[in-house]
This record gives structure tokens, C-alpha cells and sequence, in this order.
């Protein structure tokens, strides 16, 4: 097996757009420019995990949804679709647990 075929055989996912993670990163976008108090615990001061996690989130969307498919497992799994659907799900629990979004659950 030559080097450019195991190159091939480890890119599970095809370049091109890819509309849920790009929408999930384009929502982020918004509320948090529109309310930024979101990240914030009931005192008013940042919470760090729940920021961090919902750019991680936009990050890692963007990146998936325009269509870029990085060459190494890591960056491919890091800045995968299901890396922002999974970013953003334990965000929602965070700011839930915060008070700022209305438990689901």
C-alpha cells in the first residue's frame, strides 16, 4: 500500500459544506453578539467554562462547515461536526445549570 492511498483511507469525511455544524456556529455567532451576559453566572462575573466551550463550539463549526478536513486525527477530530455538536450540547447543560437557559430536562 503506498503512502497516498493510507492518506486516502484516513480521511473518513469529504471536504464540502456542512450545513449543521456551520448553522450551530452562525447561532453561536449571533447570541453571543446580540446578549453576551449569556456566559455570565448570576453574580454578573464570566464563566469561563461555559464561554470556552461554546467557542469551542463556533470553532470547531466554522472550521467544519465551510468544509475544511484537516489531515490529523486529532485536528480532524477536534474541529469534526461531531466535536461541535458535542461542544455545544455540554454548553447548553452548563448555561442551564447557571440559570440562563431554561432546564430541558
Amino acid at each position: 500500500m503506498t503512502a497516498q492511498t493510507e492518506a486516502q483511507s484516513d480521511t473518513p469525511d469529504k471536504p464540502g459544506l456542512a450545513w449543521l455544524p456551520l448553522f450551530l456556529a452562525l447561532l453561536i455567532l449571533v447570541v453571543m453578539t446580540v446578549l453576551p451576559g449569556m456566559a455570565t453566572d448570576d453574580d454578573g462575573v464570566a464563566d469561563h467554562t461555559a464561554a470556552m466551550l461554546l467557542f469551542g463550539a463556533m470553532s470547531a463549526g466554522f472550521v467544519r462547515g465551510v468544509g475544511f478536513v484537516p489531515r490529523n486525527l486529532i485536528g480532524r477530530v477536534l474541529l469534526s461536526g461531531a466535536a461541535t455538536v458535542i461542544l455545544f450540547l455540554l454548553a447548553c447543560l452548563r448555561l442551564m445549570q447557571n440559570g440562563r437557559l431554561p432546564p430541558i430536562f
